[in-house]
């Protein structure tokens, strides 16, 4: 059967529509007008057309004194009657007109792909001859109108909204009027409210159903097991809870059913699973899932991809897995499953790709059958207790891209590399803390891995030196080879790995001068040569610490880490070279002499570590010009001088200079002169005298009465003036400031109550080629953005998230974390609130009857904007300050 793919960029998947009556889009293309179109169709048409900002060059076509039916894009039936009208990827722009629905004899609309903006008209879902709407990847906005109850019945069959910007509840009553719809793609808009309940009833045809990346709640509907033709159902990314409802499994039709990213929990029923003998992809990833796989799973014989990784399943796996004999990817990494896999026969999996158990507890060997899936290309059994020695059989895995076994109990190194030397296809080998103890392979005939692009075999305590046969693979990328016992000097041929740009030599016994050729590396010297690097993309995420991954190679930082070691001599002058260098550590050596001067060129620096060395002389004064270096360490070396002020070096921890008794500088006990604002070991941001103190201060530590509270008018006024001040780093700094603590505290008010952003203790530059800065994890309980628990990066929208928190503080009176804690956090209690349509009751009682509501509603729809959980949703500040400017006026 023919499909109709719907493209998903977030959803990265392909989502194929059954062609029940989406085949009649074929016969556009066999229709040959005879007859003119009418005109009051070509006068819709234009009108259309009138709308448009940017036409595409249609106008061009779309004359007034020609045939409609002959313009581009138009397709007519042979009286002249307007059939479809095919306007993908055309780069339009504008508003779609109403007048399109004046088309009586529209079956075929397909917008999809240009930039329209605005809402869906009402007459375009309401039509009485449009089966096929195709509005996808575009800039609408707005709310999906219901259809009244009482419209007649409608023809549409697909309907495509996907990769919007729709917001609101979703329509619950108009599918009543949509009994023919064979498919549904609502994906990545910001639809809230609850999935509907009676979608399967009012449309029984329903074969497709993705409502994935949006804002859907409650419980998944136990009516969409009436869905007797529903193939695929997909409602990943959205805040959806409770369990798999028992009914949802009547839908025996269905083939694809995905849940991943949700708050869904409980245990998997097995029989219940059985009953969808048609199911080829299962994914409940990222759930709270409990429980045991269950022994059913080996009836769904269809299933090509089992995705139940990031729960909490515990248990054996089942042996039965081997009987769902066409697996492709089985991914159940970051659970509590033990036992041992040799319980699974491999062998009857030969279409297995790819095989992702991180983070479990397996114990035993590497099963002998796992070598007989002869298409795997990634395996990841790394963080369990696997033990044991690597199998020659390896060698029959041709395809293998993607190896990681680090974190167990793995011998012989040698004999692993040995084997592994020729998978000839292999790009990540990942064996870290394995092989404890073991004598690094130093034997000279070792070659192949002629691909391998990073290597990791650190954590391990090998003892031995850094082995000639890696010179020998070309295409590394990067090396890591921190924590192990290594001695001797780093060899002189590094820097003939053309491709290098990541190196990790850390918490060894190195010694020897730093040498000369590290200097010459191609990839840390200069951009042009990052064109060189292979574009390709991990056949699996690549994790750094429980933050962040990586699925490209080249996301990773350029460093340079030769910390815990036992280097001596000087930093060499050429060191300056390196010019694409982001990390340097050389931390915990013997080092000596100055820091050179040319350290100053390395502009692209966000990391220098020269701590526990034995440098002599001043700090570099233009250090201080590494405007985007957001960690910095000189401390327990032997300099002298000024410490530099200005640029970053305002934001480094004190500590960051400790153990230099020769220092002065404002920052420390010793001042170099008596012009220093400073205490002991404080520094002090000075400004001007503000009279009324912070916004916390008012909002937070007044009295209760109310003539100590603000008024609304006095807060929108703050609102606006501390909106205009954080639009000033965000856009008019050059480079843009991330501030990383906008709180309430930190919003000062003068005796008009005039705001001012304050405090840029904790403030970054942002490169002008970037969205984010590395850094620590900053910033104040109740308005840190969750995405920065996930991944420690600072960015704009992370800014606009605690300003989104400093108006719901505004608005409610109440602070974002509670003191007691019975009472509720601010943010997700107006969220709920809010869907709740309960909005009102959000507000601070003594702002409730002033007759502001109307402002102070529109305000809170901004600050739940700053507040999405999704960053890529939020609104920019100029957006805000745009909103805020116009209310009131």
């Amino acid at each position: 059967m023919q499909t109709l793919h719907f493209s998903n960029k977030k959803c990265s998947k392909i989502l194929g529509i059954p062609s029940f009556g989406l085949t009649l889009v074929l016969l556009v293309c066999l229709a040959s007008p005879i007859s003119s179109c009418m005109e009051q169709e070509k006068g819709a048409l234009l009108q259309f057309l009138a709308e448009l900002s940017q036409d595409g060059g249609l106008a061009a076509s779309w004359q007034n004194g020609t045939d409609c039916c002959k313009w581009e894009g138009i397709t007519c039936r042979q009286d002249g009657t307007v059939t479809a009208v095919l306007l993908p990827s055309k780069g339009l722009e504008g508003h779609i007109s109403q007048s399109l629905g004046i088309l009586i004899g529209l079956q075929y609309l397909d917008l999809s792909g240009n930039s329209l903006s605005g809402g869906l008209p009402l007459e375009l879902l309401s039509s009485s001859s449009i089966t096929t709407l195709d509005v996808s990847f575009n800039q609408l906005n707005g709310t999906l109108q219901e259809l009244p109850s009482s419209t007649p019945g409608r023809p549409l069959q697909v309907l495509n909204i996907s990769s919007n910007l729709f917001a609101g509840q979703f329509p619950s009553t108009t599918w009543k009027t949509m009994e023919n719809l064979i498919a549904i793609n609502a994906s990545n808009n910001s639809f809230t409210g609850q999935i509907p309940t009676q979608l399967c009833s009012t449309s029984p045809s329903l074969a497709l159903l993705d409502l994935c990346f949006n804002k859907f709640s409650g419980s998944i509907p136990p009516g969409l097991g009436d869905c007797s033709k529903l193939r695929e159902l997909r409602a990943g990314y959205n805040n959806l809870g409770g369990t798999l409802p028992d009914e949802l499994f009547n839908a025996t039709s269905l083939e694809h059913l995905s849940f991943p990213n949700n708050g869904l929990h409980g245990a998997i029923d097995g029989t219940n699973i059985a009953n969808l003998r048609n199911l080829v992809v299962l994914d409940l990833g990222r759930n709270n899932f409990s429980g045991k796989i269950p022994d059913y799973i080996g009836q769904l014989k269809r299933l090509e991809e089992f995705h139940l990784g990031n729960n909490n399943m515990s248990g054996k796996l089942p042996s039965s897995l081997s009987n769902c004999t066409n697996l492709i990817i089985v991914d159940l990494k970051s659970n509590n499953l033990s036992g041992e896999l040799t319980k699974v026969n491999f062998s009857n999996l030969p279409n297995l790709k790819t095989l992702d158990l991180w983070l479990n507890s397996f114990t035993g060997t590497v099963p002998e059958s796992l070598y007989s899936c002869s298409n795997l290309t990634a395996l990841r059994l790394s963080s369990n207790n696997l033990h044991g020695q690597l199998s020659s059989r390896i060698g029959n895995l041709k395809y293998l891209s993607f190896l990681s076994l680090g974190k167990n109990n793995f011998t012989n190194i040698t004999n692993a590399i040995q084997i592994l030397k020729s998978s000839t296809n292999l790009t990540t080998l990942l064996i870290r803390n394995n092989f404890r103890g073991e004598r690094m392979p130093e034997d000279d005939i070792i070659d192949g891995f002629e691909n391998l692009q990073v290597l990791s075999i650190g954590g391990c305590q090998l003892y031995g030196t850094i082995p000639l046969w890696i010179s020998r693979l070309r295409n590394l990328g990067m090396l890591l080879l921190n924590s192990n016992q290594l001695t001797g000097p780093i060899p002189g041929w590094i820097n003939s790995l053309s491709h290098l740009f990541f190196v990790d030599v850390s918490n060894n016994s190195l010694t020897g001068e730093t040498p000369l050729t590290l200097m010459e590396m191609p990839m840390l010297k200069s951009t042009e040569n990052a064109t060189h690097l292979d574009p390709r993309i991990f056949e699996l995420p690549v994790y750094d610490g429980p933050s962040l991954q990586y699925r490209v190679v080249t996301s990773f930082p350029t460093m340079l880490n030769l910390s815990n070691n036992n280097f001596t001599g000087l930093i060499p002058e050429q060191i300056g070279q390196l010019k694409v260098l982001a990390l340097l550590d050389l931390s915990f050596n013997k080092l000596s002499g100055q820091i050179p001067q040319s350290i100053c060129n390395l502009t692209k620096l966000q990391l220098l570590d020269l701590s526990s060395n034995n440098l002599t002389g001043a700090i570099p004064a233009e250090l201080n010009s590494l405007n985007f270096l957001s960690a910095f360490n000189i401390s327990n070396n032997d300099l002298e001088g000024p410490i530099p002020s200005g640029g970053q070096f305002n934001t480094f921890q004190n500590s960051s200079f400790d153990g230099n008794p020769k220092l002065c500088g404002s920052v420390l006990t010793h001042k170099c002169g008596s012009d220093s604002l400073s205490m002991g070991n404080s520094r002090f941001l000075v400004y001007s005298y503000m009279e009324n103190g912070s916004l916390d201060d008012w909002l937070h530590n007044k009295d209760d009465d109310a003539s100590s509270s603000l008024d609304w008018p006095t807060r929108l006024k703050i609102a606006k003036g501390a909106s205009l001040g954080l639009s000033h780093i965000h856009d008019v700094c050059n480079p843009q400031i991330v501030h990383r603590d906008i709180k309430s505290s930190n919003i000062l008010l003068d005796k008009e109550f005039k705001a001012y952003v304050a405090d840029f203790g904790l403030a970054r530059l942002i490169l002008p080629n970037q969205t984010h800065v590395t850094t620590e994890l900053v910033g104040t309980m109740g308005y840190i953005p969750p995405e920065y628990g996930q991944a420690w990066v600072a960015t704009l929208r992370g800014d606009m998230y605690s300003f989104g928190v400093v108006l719901l503080e505004l608005l409610t009176g109440m602070r974002p974390v509670p003191v007691l804690s019975t009472s509720k956090e601010l943010v997700p209690w107006v969220l709920q609130m809010r869907s709740e349509e309960r909005q009102v009751e959000v507000l601070d009682p003594t702002l409730r009857g002033t007759g502001y509501e109307e402002q102070m509603l529109k305000v809170l729809e901004a600050a739940c904007k700053c507040v999405d959980q999704n960053q890529f949703s939020r609104p920019t500040v100029m957006e805000v300050v745009s909103c805020l400017v116009n209310i009131g006026i």
